[in-house]
C-alpha cells in the first residue's frame, strides 16, 4: 500500500477500550499525515485529480481496479488545491478555465 492511501493505523488503545482508528490524509503541503477523521474528498495520485468518494467516474474506476493503488484522500477542497490536485469535471464541475462555463 502507498505511503499515502487511506488506511487505518492502529494506536494503543484508550483504557480498557478498543484503539481509535487512525487515517491517513494529504495535507496542504503535499505531505501525509495520520488523521482521527476519514477525508472529505477522494484524489487519484498520478492524475492530480480530486473530488467527492461518491464520484460516479472514480467508483467505475476502482470497480476496474487497479486505481486503488493511487487513491489519496484529502480532509477538504482546500487542502486538495494546495496540494496541487484539480477537481475533477464531472462530480465538482465549475467554471472553464477561460470562464465560459
Amino acid at each position: 500500500m502507498p505511503p499515502d492511501a487511506v488506511r487505518p493505523e492502529t494506536v494503543p488503545p484508550a483504557a480498557g477500550g478498543p484503539p481509535p482508528r487512525r487515517y491517513t490524509l494529504v495535507g496542504a503541503d503535499g505531505r501525509p499525515f495520520s488523521s482521527p477523521v476519514p477525508g472529505a474528498l477522494g484524489g487519484h495520485r498520478r492524475s492530480r485529480l480530486y473530488g467527492r468518494l461518491d464520484c460516479p467516474s472514480a467508483l467505475r474506476a476502482v470497480a476496474r481496479g487497479g486505481y486503488i493503488r493511487e487513491r489519496v484522500f484529502f480532509a477538504d477542497e482546500r487542502s486538495a488545491r494546495a496540494a496541487g490536485y484539480r477537481p475533477c469535471a464531472v462530480c465538482l464541475p465549475g467554471p472553464t478555465p477561460s470562464g465560459n462555463g
